[in-house]
Order: C-alpha cells, then sequence, then structure tokens
C-alpha cells in the first residue's frame, strides 16, 4: 500500500507562495497576447516577499506555542531558526526585485522572465533553510543554482555574463556532485540522510571506524564552501559578480548565502554536532583563508564589484566564525550576521547599479570619487553601507563582528579571535579609502579628470531599497536588542530537536 506522508501545509507556506507566484507569472506571459510589462512581475515579486514574510509571522507563533515540528516524512523542519532564515530570504527577494525594476527598465530587458527566475531560485534557497533531510538540501540547492545560472547569463548583450554564467555553472555541477557524494558516504555511515536520525545515531553508537563518516563530512563541507565563496573554493566568485548584472549579483551575494548558511548550520551544528572535533579544524583553516584572503586582495582591487566580491569572501569568514564554536551562542551570532548583511549588501548592490549607468559595465573605482560631494544623499547612504560592511561602531556591522567573534572566545578559540580581529582590521583600510573617495575634492566638476558621472539618477525602487538598507544599518546599530533577542530565541528553538 502506498504511504502518502502527511504535510503541514503552514511550515511549507512560503515555498508554495514563490512557486505559485512563478507558475502564475509564466502562464500569464505564455497566455497573455502582448509581452507583460515588468511593473508587473516587480508587484507580483514584492507582493510574495510580503506575504511570506506575514507567513512567517504566523509560522513563529505556531512554533512559539507548539515547538519545533517536522512534515513531510521529517524532510523539511518548522523551527525558530527555520522561520527567521525562510523571513531574511524573502526580505531579500523582496529588495532584490525592487533594485531589478530599474534595472531591468533601463536595460530595455522587457518581460517577466527576469522574475520568474528569481521566484524559483528563491523557492530553493527556502528549501535549503527548512530541510532536515541532506536530499531535501541538495534538491533545493539544485533548484537554487539552476535558476542562478540562467540569470547570471540573462544580459544578452554583454560577453562577460555569458563567461561568467559558463563558469559558474561548470563548478556549481562539480559543486553539486561533491555534495550528493557526501550525502552517499553519510549515508552508508549512519544508515540516513535524516539529520535528526543521523544526530541521534551519531549521539547512541560509537563507530569503530570513522572513515567512511569523515569522508562524508569533507565532501559536505567542500560543496558548502562552494557555495558560500569560502577559501580556497571561492575562484568562481569574483568573475561571477563582475559578470551577472548588477542586480542578480546582489541577489547573489544575500538570498544565496542565507541559504546555504541556513543549510549549513542545521547539518553540521545539528546534525553533526556531535562530531565537532572532527569537522572544527577544517573550518578554523576556511575561517582564516577566507578573512584573510578576502580582505587582501580586496586591497589592490580597482573595480567595484570585484572589490564587493572579495569582500563578501572575508564576510563568509566571520559567518563562518559561529560555526566554529558549535555552540548556541555561534550559531545566533552567524544567523544575526546574515539578517543584518542582507539589506546592506542589496543595498550596496543598489547604488553599483545606478553608478555604472547604462550598459552596467562601467565599474571602475574612479566612478565614486566625489560622489558624495555631488549628491549628499547617494553618497551618504554608500558611505553607511561600506561602513556596516567594514564593522564599524553604531552600525549592525559592529555587533554582527562582535558576536561571532566573542563565541569563538567562548568555545576556546582566542587566537582565532585575534586572528579575525587582525583580518577586520585589514578589510577595513579597503572600506575606508572608498569612503574617503566618495568625498574626493578632485571629481567635483563633471569628472574632468576621472570617468566618474556628473550625475546619478536615482529611481524611486532603487532609492527605497538604498534608503532601507542604509536606515536598517544605523537604527539596529544603535538599537540592538531586537535583532539579537530574535536570532538568540529563534536559535534556542533551532536547539530544541522535534
Amino acid at each position: 500500500m502506498l504511504h502518502v506522508p502527511s504535510v503541514h501545509y503552514l511550515a511549507i507556506l512560503p515555498e508554495l507562495i514563490v512557486l505559485g507566484a512563478a507558475v502564475v507569472l509564466l502562464f500569464a506571459a505564455a497566455l497573455s497576447p502582448q509581452r507583460l510589462e515588468r511593473t508587473v512581475g516587480t508587484v507580483v515579486v514584492v507582493l510574495s516577499s510580503i506575504a511570506s514574510l506575514v507567513v512567517a509571522f504566523f509560522q513563529w507563533h505556531n512554533v512559539a506555542v507548539h515547538g519545533a515540528s517536522t512534515t513531510l516524512a521529517h524532510a523539511v523542519v518548522l523551527d525558530g531558526f527555520s522561520v527567521v532564515t525562510t523571513g531574511v530570504i524573502a526580505l531579500g527577494l523582496g529588495l532584490s526585485a525592487l533594485v531589478a525594476h530599474d534595472w531591468i527598465g533601463r536595460e530595455g530587458h522587457g518581460g517577466v522572465e527576469y522574475q520568474i527566475l528569481t521566484l524559483a531560485a528563491t523557492s530553493g534557497a527556502m528549501i535549503m533553510a527548512q530541510a532536515n533531510d541532506l536530499i531535501v538540501i541538495f534538491l533545493g540547492l539544485e533548484i537554487l543554482s539552476i535558476g542562478l545560472y540562467v540569470l547570471v547569463a540573462f544580459n544578452r548583450r554583454r560577453a562577460n555574463s555569458a563567461e561568467a554564467a559558463l563558469k559558474y555553472l561548470l563548478l556549481g555541477g562539480f559543486a553539486s556532485a561533491v555534495f550528493i557524494y557526501g550525502a552517499a558516504l553519510t549515508y552508508g555511515a549512519t544508515g540516513s540522510t535524516t539529520l535528526t536520525s543521523i544526530s541521534y545515531f551519531l549521539g547512541t553508537h560509537v563507530l569503530t571506524s570513522n572513515g567512511i563518516l569523515l569522508a562524508g563530512l569533507g565532501l559536505l563541507l567542500v560543496g558548502f564552501a562552494f557555495k558560500i565563496a569560502a577559501v580556497p573554493f571561492h575562484l568562481w566568485s569574483p568573475d561571477v559578480y563582475e559578470g551577472a548584472p548588477t542586480p542578480v549579483t546582489g541577489f547573489m551575494a544575500a538570498v544565496v548565502k542565507v541559504g546555504a548558511f541556513a543549510a549549513l548550520l542545521r547539518v553540521f551544528a545539528s546534525g553533526f554536532g556531535t562530531q565537532v572535533q572532527a569537522w572544527r579544524p577544517v573550518v578554523w583553516v576556511l575561517v582564516v583563508l577566507s578573512i584573510f584572503v578576502g580582505a587582501s586582495i580586496a586591497l589592490v582591487q580597482r573595480n567595484i564589484k570585484r572589490l564587493l566580491a572579495y569582500s563578501s569572501i572575508n564576510q563568509a569568514g566571520f559567518m563562518l566564525l559561529g560555526l566554529w564554536s558549535g555552540t548556541a551562542r555561534g550559531v545566533a551570532g552567524t544567523l544575526y550576521y546574515v539578517m543584518t548583511y542582507t539589506p546592506v549588501v542589496i543595498a550596496s548592490f543598489a547604488v553599483v547599479a545606478l553608478v555604472s549607468g547604462l550598459g552596467d559595465d562601467s565599474h571602475s573605482l574612479d566612478r565614486y570619487r566625489g560622489l558624495a560631494r555631488r549628491q549628499p544623499l547617494l553618497g551618504g547612504a554608500l558611505t553607511v553601507l561600506l561602513l556596516a560592511q567594514a564593522g564599524a561602531p553604531f552600525t549592525t556591522g559592529f555587533f554582527a563582528k562582535y558576536s561571532v567573534i566573542a563565541a569563538a572566545v567562548d568555545a576556546g578559540g582566542a587566537p582565532l579571535a585575534v586572528l579575525a580581529m587582525i583580518g577586520a582590521a585589514v578589510a577595513a583600510y579597503f572600506y575606508f579609502r572608498l569612503v574617503l573617495a566618495l568625498y574626493a575634492d578632485d571629481a567635483t566638476d563633471a569628472a574632468e579628470t576621472t570617468d566618474a558621472p556628473a550625475r546619478v539618477d536615482v529611481p524611486l525602487a532603487s532609492g527605497t531599497v538604498i534608503g532601507l538598507g542604509a536606515g536598517t544599518a544605523v537604527l539596529f546599530g544603535v538599537w540592538v536588542t531586537p535583532l539579537a533577542a530574535l536570532a538568540h530565541n529563534a536559535t534556542l528553538l533551532f536547539l530544541q530537536k522535534p
């Protein structure tokens, strides 16, 4: 007799919303006698984002009352951690859609194909955030990746876009194969791919030979390291960030990172929490390499998108600090980090998309010289966004870095914490260098000595995203309690086994 697992629809409602919106847009575009305007797609995406955030509120209430639970034969979990990460992904979807709206209009890419692809890719990130099974994580990873391969190549007028997509496709396929092979070895060692079952097995059994398990752990970590662009699995990142359309780059830097880190934390901090001593040395290496390679190579970049790519690598190293600690405080620190990093990085790429101008291929740092003098609001917003990423006091980046470093110290990683702080000081140099360029004198007059534009038009949608990103960085940098408490409470519910 066929056994049909029970379905808790509230748990998977965010995925159903974004996938349903993608299907509706797809059929509407196919059946409409005229090409749908981009505004239709943007409205659908933003409404889907808002609906998912509203659902997240009800999910949080459900978890607070009834505790963590699983559905679909324990393949999907509903807990505080999944609710918050899914909400952050939905927020990133809405913000990136507004940035893309202006870019699509400026570049003349009509239709709703872009919005359909972002909705589909976002559903994959949400699946990864809620998955309680290695196979489901792999499915979410593939749904996310396939949409991104197309989005990176979306600008057909730029050869760099197609080249970046090809690199991402080839390396992404290799990373997916490595991940699924790691899942297979883990199944061979534990007899299950469900994370709660793996955790229970490893907590109640002593393996006489753990070679297969360690190999599986290593391959899984490699697969995740590729997605989060951790060194030495970062080589695709600068080229793809530079070649992809700028709104896609912002989407990747935010939504993809949240989904990947959510799955990474769940797999290693929860599923393999009893094996912390086995994977912690490898994560230590990833942390150090990502922080220092990202910061040092960013120092010599003259292209803003490549600079932000290496900045993202540096940020991934700090996020991994919370995983290395293997504690509730570390998980909460990384969760707070991705929560606050998402609006900041999307807003940063919104500014890049505007300054680059028509064609989306002028990304020299010289274009930013004197920007804050010519347009104080835009330059001031970018200053705040850069300072937040640098971890300056009174911005969200300061407490984000502090939380993961403090968690590492608590877990006995004082030397690692010192290295992280040195890396943060190195990274601060290129952020502050760019900030100083924003207020330089020699580009005041319509770019006589540089190729900086005389003035950058700021449409309403992009301006809203930039304002929200900068406002969030300052507001919650001063008023830390709400988001910090949310991350803390979500982690407590995360650690409660369903």
